[in-house]
């Protein structure tokens, strides 16, 4: 799974995965499939009505707006996302992790036409493999891309970290930590940095500093993670 950067306004950077083309691909035949079944009831709906052949056409256009307007609309009033790509857990975001506007809605779903339509999801898939970052056609011009928004329990998910082999600590003073005090400092770090919230990771910076009595020049964010690797070394060596 690709993985793009985001800063955030604290200038913390931090890895957001985008969506496999497996799953997006599912989410749009979820998607497809609920168009179907709402185009077949409203043919059978029209059918009952028995209306004048003249008038139909005017009953069919307003009818079928909701499934030719479908992506735009799910995805603007459902902050993303369509059922399909809320059952496959994606999002539409733009590139610096923010919600796109009305604007950026209407920009992809009117190059659908070419990424689906006239090619019938070629074009889409081909940009996504070449471009990367999740991006179709429509994406690129509209500066979006479908994150996955799924859990991916990794090494970094847990207390323990994969360390260089030449690694070399700094504060020998973290052994004083238990597992326990340890794994709930790496889950305020991780999910401040998540976040974006830079108060928490100072926060964490000062209390840090006067369990273990010590000074540094490091930058909190620094500090922090440099805490979190030394523990992990101390306790791996063990």
């Amino acid at each position: 799974m690709e993985q793009f950067q985001i800063e955030t306004a604290q200038n913390i950077t931090i890895n957001q995965n985008t969506s496999h083309l497996g799953e997006r691909m599912l989410a749009y035949i979820i998607d497809t499939f609920i168009i179907v079944v709402y185009t077949i009831l409203m043919f059978v709906f029209l059918a009952s009505l028995e209306i004048d052949m003249g008038d139909q056409w005017a009953f069919y256009l307003i009818l079928s707006l909701p499934a030719f307007l479908y992506y735009l609309l799910f995805e603007t009033l459902m902050d993303g996302k369509t059922i399909g790509k809320g059952a496959m857990n994606l999002r539409v975001v733009k590139l610096d992790g923010s919600k796109p506007n009305f604007g950026n809605y209407f920009v992809r779903w009117a190059l659908r036409i070419i990424d689906v339509g006239i090619t019938s999801g070629g074009a889409a898939v081909l940009t996504i493999l070449i471009r990367g970052k999740g991006q179709r056609i429509g994406d690129i011009a509209a500066g979006t891309t479908v994150i996955s928004e799924k859990k991916h329990v990794s090494l970094k998910d847990t207390l323990l970290r994969e360390l260089p082999e030449d690694y070399k600590p700094t504060f020998p003073q973290v052994t004083v930590f238990k597992d326990q005090e340890m794994r709930t400092i790496k889950e305020l770090y991780d999910k401040a940095r998540l976040n974006g919230n830079h108060n928490v990771i100072v926060s964490l910076d000062k209390r840090i500093k006067e369990v273990l009595g010590v000074q540094t020049a490091l930058k909190p964010i620094e500090f922090v993670d440099v805490i979190i690797n030394d523990y992990n070394y101390y306790t791996q060596k063990m």
